[in-house]
C-alpha cells in the first residue's frame, strides 16, 4: 500500500459538487416514495487495464474522513437559497446535514477498489462526486507522478485556438462538466479561468456549484441516472420512468427542465416521453450513450410527431465530448434545434496522462437490484444479470443483443 499522504484536503467545501447532486437530493428528500428507502452504489473503473488502484487506498478513506467532517457554510446555504428550485425547508436540512463514512465500504479487489455505498438514500446520496473526484486526483498524484501544468496549459490553448478559428458560431455553448474526473481541484480552477478570460462568449456555465460561486458562473445540471434507477424500486417496473418523469415534474413545476433519455434507451424513453404533456414541459433532452447524431434526429424525429416545433427545445450533448465533436453537432443541428454541450474529461483532465474512466452507479434499492440500460453497452450497469434481462424485455430491449454485448464487454 501507499504511503503517500497529502498535506492539503482534496475537498474543502460540501459545494464543490455538481449542481444536480443537490437538486436530486432535494426531489428525493421531498418524495414519500424514497423517505425509507436503503440503496447501494458500486463505483466502477471501466479502463483499469495494467494499472493498480489499491495503493490509493489508505489516503482515499483519509480524505474521506475529513469530508465527513464537513458542513455547509452559511454563506453557501445562502448562495443555494437564492435559486428559485432550491426550496426553504430543503436549506434547513443541508443546514445540518453532514455525511458519515459509516456507510461507505472500501477494500482492495484484485488491482481494482472494492468500492461500495450502502445507506439510507438522502444520506449517501452525496458521496458520489466527492469519492470520484477524490479518487481521480490521487490517481494523478501517485499513479501519474503528477502533471505538467504547462503542457496541459498548451493543450488546452490547442483546444480554444481551434475553437476560435471556426468563426462566428451563434447559439454555440458549453458547460464544464470535469469536476468527478479532474487532474486535480486546482487545475480545474485555472481551466475556468482561462475559459473566463478566453472564450466568455461560449462558456455557458460549469457543474461544479463550488466554482460557480467564485466566479460568478451558473451553475448547472440534469437529473441523473439514479433519479430514474430508484423508481424501478418504488413502483411498477413498467411505469418507473414515466414515474421518474412525473415525479420531477412534481418537484421542479417546469424548472431544471431537460430530461435524461438514456436510462431504459433511447427508443424505450421516446415511448414514454411521446405524451405531448411531457414534452412541453421539459425544455430539451440530455444525451449520455450511443451515437449523438442518430439519437438527435430521433428527438427532432419526435418533437415533430408531437407538434411541438424543435426550435423550442434544447439538445443537451454530455458523452465523451472533445472540441471537434462539439463543433460538428452543432454544425449538424444548427437551425434545426437549439443545442448545448456539456465537456468533462477532455477539459480537465488532458493534462497528459490516462485519465481514469470511473463511475460510481446506483444498483440496488430496498434490497432490489436496479439498472441502466444504456444505449451503448459499456455503459450499462447491473449485477444482477436475470433482473438486467427482466428489464430488458419491459422496455422492449432484445435481451439477445444485452447478451451479445454483455459477452463482447467481458472480452
Amino acid at each position: 500500500m501507499s504511503k503517500t499522504k497529502l498535506d492539503y484536503w482534496l475537498i474543502d467545501s460540501l459545494l464543490d459538487t455538481d449542481l444536480y447532486k443537490i437538486t436530486m437530493l432535494q426531489a428525493f428528500y421531498h418524495a414519500p416514495e424514497f423517505r425509507t428507502v436503503h440503496v447501494e452504489w458500486k463505483f466502477d473503473c471501466r479502463n483499469l487495464g495494467s494499472l493498480d488502484l489499491t495503493p490509493l487506498i489508505p489516503e482515499i478513506k483519509r480524505q474521506l474522513e475529513h469530508v465527513c467532517t464537513l458542513f455547509f457554510a452559511d454563506d453557501e446555504l445562502r448562495y443555494l437559497a437564492n435559486f428559485p428550485f432550491i426550496s426553504k425547508d430543503f436549506i434547513e436540512f443541508l443546514r445540518i446535514f453532514h455525511l458519515d463514512d459509516r456507510f461507505v465500504h472500501l477494500e482492495p479487489k484484485g488491482r481494482d477498489l472494492d468500492l461500495r455505498i450502502q445507506g439510507p438514500l438522502i444520506h449517501v446520496a452525496l458521496f458520489e462526486i466527492y469519492l470520484l473526484a477524490i479518487v481521480s486526483e490521487l490517481h494523478t498524484v501517485v499513479n501519474c507522478g503528477g502533471f505538467s501544468r504547462n503542457n496541459g496549459r498548451k493543450v488546452l490553448q490547442d483546444k480554444l485556438d481551434y475553437l476560435q478559428s471556426q468563426g462566428p458560431m451563434p447559439g454555440f455553448a458549453f458547460v464544464d462538466f470535469g469536476t468527478r474526473r479532474r487532474a486535480s481541484r486546482a487545475w480545474q480552477k485555472e481551466v475556468l479561468e482561462i475559459l473566463i478570460k478566453q472564450v466568455p462568449e461560449y462558456l455557458a456555465g460549469t457543474s461544479n456549484i463550488f466554482w460557480a460561486k467564485e466566479f460568478g458562473l451558473k451553475p448547472i445540471g440534469t437529473m441523473a441516472h439514479e433519479w430514474f434507477q430508484a423508481w424501478q424500486a418504488v413502483t411498477r417496473l413498467a411505469d418507473a420512468q414515466k414515474a421518474a418523469l412525473e415525479g420531477w415534474v412534481r418537484e421542479y413545476r417546469g424548472r431544471l427542465g431537460i430530461a435524461l433519455t438514456d436510462n431504459y434507451s433511447m427508443d424505450s424513453f421516446i415511448e414514454d416521453f411521446s405524451d405531448p404533456y411531457f414534452g412541453k414541459l421539459y425544455d430539451g433532452l440530455r444525451h449520455d450513450s450511443g451515437s449523438p447524431f442518430v439519437w438527435g434526429e430521433k428527438a427532432i424525429a419526435m418533437y415533430e410527431e408531437m407538434n411541438i416545433d424543435p426550435l423550442s427545445k434544447t439538445l443537451v450533448f454530455s458523452d465523451g465530448l472533445d472540441f471537434a465533436q462539439m463543433i460538428e453537432l452543432y454544425r449538424t443541428f444548427q437551425g434545426r434545434i437549439k443545442t448545448s454541450f456539456g465537456i468533462g474529461t477532455n477539459l480537465t483532465n488532458d493534462v497528459g496522462n490516462q485519465p481514469l474512466d470511473i463511475v460510481i452507479k446506483l444498483v440496488a434499492a430496498n434490497g432490489k437490484p436496479v439498472a441502466k440500460i444504456s444505449d451503448e453497452p459499456g455503459k450499462s450497469m447491473c449485477e444482477d444479470p436475470e433482473f438486467l434481462h427482466y428489464l430488458a424485455t419491459v422496455y422492449n430491449i432484445n435481451p439477445e443483443v444485452l447478451e451479445i454485448n454483455n459477452k463482447k464487454k467481458k472480452s
